[in-house]
């Protein structure tokens, strides 16, 4: 990789399974499977999406169209999961395609036409729409364990009530080359 907009994108992927991570710790396998109505995904069926998604859209990423004939989208949305290392099994076993796929990239590779669906997208095009999806699932996943866990839930950013403190506490340090990023 020799590219300070390749390495900031891997750090935002970081950053948003970072949040998936810490969302996922504060859970129990119980919690994972909560769903507020029949319409409504429970996290872990949001887990079982994205690695689906990731192993559909990563796989080959530069050669071939990001929505594979092997994947099975609406199964996806069926729970299968019998316990909660098999949830961050399978959490892991997705972002280990992202990382994979965008890692050896380089800036020639960014401006490269690929497919999904059958749809044109550069390749960075194809990038952003897919943390732009990740980042939309992980919401999902962190309003309900935010539900679910009430006051005891650890906030993934600046607590609620604590802004005043949070934002004194930043000015109060030297400015610095240092993007939020830098502290995943």
């Amino acid at each position: 990789m020799d590219n300070q907009l390749l390495t900031g994108v891997i750090k935002q992927f970081q950053y948003y399974k970072t949040a998936g991570d810490k969302i996922l710790a504060q859970l129990s396998f119980e919690d994972m499977n909560f769903s507020p109505n029949d319409e409504s995904n429970n996290i872990s069926t949001i887990v079982k999406h994205m690695v689906g998604n990731m192993m559909s859209r990563w796989t080959n990423f530069l050669y071939e169209d990001g929505e594979k004939v092997w994947r099975q989208r609406e199964q996806e949305f069926e729970s299968s999961y019998t316990d909660k290392d098999e949830v961050l099994a399978a959490w892991e076993k997705g972002w280990a395609y992202v990382f994979n796929a965008i890692s050896p990239l380089h800036e020639s590779d960014l401006n490269k036409i690929i497919y999904i669906r059958n749809e044109e997208h550069t390749a960075a095009e194809a990038i952003f729409r897919q943390l732009g999806h990740y980042a939309y699932h992980i919401g999902q996943m962190a309003y309900i364990g935010k539900f679910l866990k009430a006051d005891q839930w650890i906030s993934l950013s600046i607590a609620k009530g604590k802004s005043v403190s949070y934002n004194k506490n930043k000015f109060n340090q030297d400015k610095g080359e240092h993007p939020f990023t830098d502290q995943v």
